[in-house]
């Protein structure tokens, strides 16, 4: 293992990486030794999205910089990433420490001009691109958004991606969608929380409908113009959707929960040119953020 200096004051801990290293594929724990292990190289993934600097600049103590890139590149590829992400949430839900009050909201990463440029065969070649990249203009730029779905310890539940153009409401059902918890033992995995907070950008009827029909608790405020709609239509509006004032109060962890993504400056902007390597950027992140709270 290197040295500790400035590079990689915040690599792995022996606790982190004997929890990390039991969720590993078998494939990548056993073989011919390397000169650098699977540590070092993983340590050099976090290092890159933790700075934001290129590939190519990642400090050599790490290993070469094509080996460190080739291991992000190939476990994104192989769905190693997603795989690593859903097993620490399953420990957390056995060990009672993922909440299901579930608050959505969405965050813009700019995109930096290295994430131009992609090939435009890559989304045939790729399971899983978007023909746009997940790139797109908006009033902050050129940018990406983050659709994201985190319980109250400020934990990343379930994500989705899109140009940065995109509004929030339709995105919610597709980030819900998305919530999959396998159990620590048989049994499906769970895929609805008990309370979904939100702010006014998602108040529509297709989302409430969505809701109350899977039996959540929705806390999502009404916007002014819905209200005098309804109102408008005299009895025939029926009655305001319910709405708890006190409960409404958690839903700040999502703005929190961002924050801290983002002290990684490879979510904060987007470097990467495919969508499926900038939501392996993610996925990481939230893999150090999972790690930290179950080791």
């Amino acid at each position: 293992m290197p040295t500790l200096n400035a590079a990689n004051r915040h690599d792995l801990t022996d606790t982190q990486w004997d929890f990390l290293e039991t969720l590993l594929p078998a494939s990548s724990r056993y073989g011919r030794p390397r000169r650098y292990g699977l540590r070092d190289l993983i340590n050099g993934i976090r290092h890159r999205i933790r700075s934001g600097i290129p590939w190519r600049d990642v400090p050599d103590c790490y290993g070469p910089w094509w080996r460190i890139y080739a291991l992000f590149r190939d476990w994104q590829l192989s769905g190693t990433w997603s795989q690593i992400e859903a097993a620490l949430q399953t420990r957390a839900d056995g060990q009672g420490k993922l909440g299901w009050d579930i608050s959505v909201d969405s965050t813009t990463s700019r995109a930096h001009i290295h994430a131009a440029g992609a090939r435009r065969d890559s989304s045939e070649r790729l399971d899983g691109e978007p023909d746009n990249h997940a790139l797109g203009r908006s009033r902050g730029g050129f940018s990406t958004k983050i659709y994201l779905a985190c319980d109250q310890h400020l934990q990343t539940v379930s994500f989705t991606l899109t140009a940065g153009q995109s509004g929030d409401s339709p995105q919610l059902i597709e980030v819900l969608e998305r919530i999959r918890v396998a159990r620590p033992g048989p049994g499906r995995p769970r895929s609805l929380p008990d309370r979904v907070l939100a702010d006014k950008a998602y108040s529509s009827q297709a989302n409430r409908s969505y809701l109350r029909c899977r039996g959540i608790t929705t806390t999502i405020p009404v916007k002014k113009d819905q209200v005098a709609n309804r109102q408008a239509k005299g009895s025939a509006g029926g009655r305001p959707p319910a709405f708890d004032a006190e409960a409404y109060k958690a839903r700040n962890v999502v703005e929190r929960c961002f924050n801290a993504l983002k002290h990684n400056r490879g979510v904060a902007t987007r470097y990467d040119k495919l969508a499926v390597r900038f939501q392996a950027v993610v996925q990481v992140a939230n893999i150090d953020r999972w790690l930290k709270r179950l080791s």
